[in-house]
């Protein structure tokens, strides 16, 4: 089975571990492959908005450490490695940059073809966190406000009636405020495509929220690389 549907359209509760290239060496992401392969969580994302590490070192040593399937989850056509179980494809479509709605997909595609890479297309949208986050400044795009859920229902069903596979609602890395349960609740309900939220999850309790509210993958990030103690508080599933 693909990892499609494997982990995105199997009805469970998925929890993911970002990883973000540069804040790792491969010592460093060989130990928190060990945490991680230990620990409910049962996917590993790996990127960021500006990487300059090797991408292939560090998901080398995640796999040399874990059996749980690390997927892209790339902020640009450079991050992409061979070894990669899938690639989350992303398309920023609440923004209005062509680059991150179009632009980095056709510069990459003949590059995944190659490689032969599973690829989700993923329809990314940004909801404004309550600070300028990375995404945010790299991509040159306006978050849609929190207290605009009507703006992005709209968005997620235009993603699903273009064909995308899954919608991604990220507040951004280090968050102050994660997605709203409203916004996750009524994207779920109307789009009902695996969904997939992140940014901003820093306790047990938002996670189960999100859970509660429609999320079918949680991403955790900052709370992670700030505390590798929090991974004794992943067991919400």
């Amino acid at each position: 089975m693909s990892i499609f549907e494997t982990y995105f359209s199997d009805n469970k509760k998925h929890i993911a571990i970002l990883i973000d290239p540069d804040k790792h060496s491969i010592n460093s992401a060989t130990k928190i492959a060990q945490k991680i392969e230990k620990s409910v969580a049962d996917i590993i994302f790996v990127g960021g908005s500006l990487v300059s590490n090797s991408v292939t070192d560090i998901v080398s040593a995640l796999k040399s450490e874990t059996s749980k399937p690390v997927i892209l989850f790339p902020g640009s056509p450079s991050q992409i490695s061979s070894n990669v179980d899938a690639m989350l494809l992303l398309s920023l479509v609440s923004g209005r940059n062509p680059q991150y709605l179009i632009g980095s997909a056709v510069e990459a595609s003949m590059q995944i073809y190659k490689l032969g890479i599973e690829t989700i297309s993923t329809a990314y949208i940004l909801i404004d966190g309550g600070k300028c986050t990375a995404v945010q400044y790299i991509s040159n795009t306006q978050p849609i406000p929190s207290d605009k859920p009507d703006l992005v229902l709209a968005t997620a069903l235009a993603s699903k009636f273009i064909g995308m596979k899954a919608i991604y609602l990220e507040a951004g890395s280090g968050a102050l405020n994660p997605v709203s349960s409203q916004i996750i609740s009524i994207v779920k309900q109307h789009a009902n495509l695996p969904l997939i939220v992140g940014g901003g999850l820093r306790t047990k309790n938002s996670i189960e929220n999100a859970f509660n509210s429609g999320a079918d993958i949680v991403v955790i990030g900052t709370a992670i690389e700030n505390n590798e103690n929090f991974f004794n508080q992943l067991s919400v599933k």
